[in-house]
């Protein structure tokens, strides 16, 4: 906060010339505010950029988030979608097209607030510790950036809180995969076994490649394959998607809090 909050009432040049720093003291105070230790005619610059770097950084985990909903949005994927509300167009076209608009509104967002942080950066430099280069681009990114982030904010948490999750879905594109996701689990149980990793590593993806080309299910192979030295039922037991699961409410409680 006080990287931010700061206070200078120091005179034309920083020297407290004409006003005592018992003044901006007492300012400061005031206003709930940190006395700039050094500055000059302003505060320096460093400060904002810090400001809107930041701002930069928080729109870029805006994106993250929401080019991933866009991703579980597609067609062929469809493991979440934002809500679509009755009478709501998708395209004006299209008829049929559900459009993730509130995400790539996000993502559009986020370039434009990210793209305060150079000019910003540049405001750092003044001639002779004061010139007011830095003045006319303050009046521009300032309230575009903050009114921009409040809301991105406001618009990714609506999203949030009404997204639509699939876990028919999930389950299904899982399945798709024909077992290849427990490829690791078998591996390491190989290794525990007394097999090398290199030569179990080969073994693995050698009866995975098949499934890659169609011809099979992965748990079948590896049943077949004399050189997987590893009983039906250890194998079996390695296919269960509950192991991955069984720490995920650990998850949960860090960002939600140990009643979620």
């Amino acid at each position: 906060k006080f990287e931010i909050a700061t206070c200078a009432i120091s005179g034309a040049v920083g020297t407290f010339a004409n006003v005592s720093p018992q003044v901006e003291a007492h300012v400061a105070q005031k206003m709930g505010l940190a006395v700039e230790p050094v500055s000059t005619q302003v505060i320096p610059r460093d400060r904002h950029a810090a400001y809107f770097c930041a701002l930069a950084v928080v729109a870029s985990s805006i994106e993250r988030l929401a080019v991933e909903i866009r991703h579980l949005q597609r067609t062929e994927v469809l493991e979440a979608e934002e809500a679509f509300d009755v009478g709501q167009k998708g395209s004006s076209a299209m008829p049929h097209k559900r459009n993730p608009i509130l995400t790539e509104n996000l993502t559009g967002l986020a370039r434009l607030i990210r793209s305060a942080a150079v000019p910003a950066l540049e405001n750092v430099a003044l001639w002779h510790e004061r010139d007011i280069s830095h003045s006319s681009v303050e009046r521009g990114i300032a309230p575009d950036a903050t009114i921009h982030m409040d809301f991105a904010l406001r618009r990714l948490a609506g999203v949030m809180e009404r997204l639509v999750v699939y876990p028919e879905n999930m389950v299904k594109n899982l399945d798709r995969l024909g077992g290849l996701v427990h490829s690791q689990r078998v591996l390491l149980a190989l290794t525990q076994k007394g097999s090398s990793r290199e030569g179990g590593y080969a073994a693995v993806q050698r009866n995975a490649m098949k499934v890659w080309r169609g011809e099979g299910n992965f748990l079948d192979f590896l049943k077949a394959d004399p050189e997987i030295t590893l009983a039906d039922d250890e194998l079996e037991a390695l296919f269960d998607l509950g192991y991955h699961f069984k720490h995920v409410d650990t998850v949960f409680a860090r960002v939600f809090g140990e009643q979620a």
